[in-house]
């Protein structure tokens, strides 16, 4: 399904803020991995942070109503 172009706007807003802060406040680390999950209404962002490269790597963007494995 396709993400209505309101909550789009704000998730790539928020993509955006990790660059900045790529462990804001209420991330929730997922794995041994270095893989995090924030919350944007009512969907979520799954991505990798590499402090060595100083990169954030999106890797999923779901609704929360969808399950997926942490």
């Amino acid at each position: 399904d396709r993400i209505p172009q309101k909550d789009l706007a704000r998730i790539i807003e928020r993509i955006r803020s990790l660059e900045q802060n790529p462990r804001p406040h209420g991330c929730e680390k997922l794995s041994a991995l270095e893989r995090y999950r924030v919350r944007q209404g009512d969907y979520r962002i799954v991505y990798a942070v590499d402090d060595g490269e100083k990169s954030v790597d999106v890797v999923k963007i779901g609704h929360r109503s969808e399950g997926y494995r942490r």
